[in-house]
């Protein structure tokens, strides 16, 4: 599978840190009860800078998605009806492996799936983590839809972590949804989102 191959002496967070600024991990969440939470964990986030990627499969309106949906906390749903299962276990996540495989382009591969693992290719796949704002700890990220272009590089789409249910709906744009930062955001603060808003 091509992919563009890192120096042996950089990893992906360095690279990200290069590139951006910063460097994003899972961790611990600092709420109580909140289980996996996302941490800005090197550098500075300016205001209004593409912070996260939310992952998964993209389900039309008129899609079926009972069986995967069933206990299912990862699933976000855009502003019109196009849903994303950002699980990363159970039937989400063989659903995800197999549309990825079928979707593949000779030796291009046309979606992430390594946010899988516990080391994403892409380090910004991992929006579906991101906790819920409280009164205490205020919104510093919001969700932003983003269809991608058909004139997107075919070679830079192995790094997009998102891939739709239905193999006929790559003749439409790819939707991705992304996490924009609310403002400036400093090495050590955990993301928070408001569950209800998108931009």
């Amino acid at each position: 599978t091509p992919r563009f191959p890192l120096h042996q002496e950089q990893n992906e967070g360095d690279v990200l840190f290069q590139t951006l600024g910063f460097c994003i991990e899972r961790r611990p969440s600092s709420l109580a009860f909140a289980g996996t939470g996302v941490f800005v964990t090197r550098g500075f986030v300016p205001k209004g800078a593409t912070v996260a990627m939310y992952p998964g499969t993209i389900y039309q309106p008129y899609e079926p998605i009972l069986l995967q949906s069933i206990r299912n906390p990862f699933v976000f749903r855009c502003i019109d009806g196009v849903l994303v299962d950002g699980n990363d276990r159970g039937i989400s996540r063989m659903v995800f492996r197999s549309c990825s495989g079928r979707d593949r382009l000779g030796p291009y591969l046309t979606s992430d799936a390594s946010w899988l693992t516990d080391s994403p290719l892409n380090p910004l796949a991992v929006g579906q983590y991101i906790n819920n704002c409280s009164n205490e700890r205020p919104a510093n990220v919001c969700y932003q839809e983003y269809d991608v272009p058909d004139s997107f590089p075919l070679e830079l789409r192995q790094y997009l972590p998102n891939v739709n249910y239905s193999q006929h709906c790559t003749q439409r744009p790819l939707r991705c949804v992304v996490l924009v930062s609310l403002r400036d955001i400093r090495a050590g603060e955990e993301l928070f989102s408001n569950y209800y808003t998108i931009v």
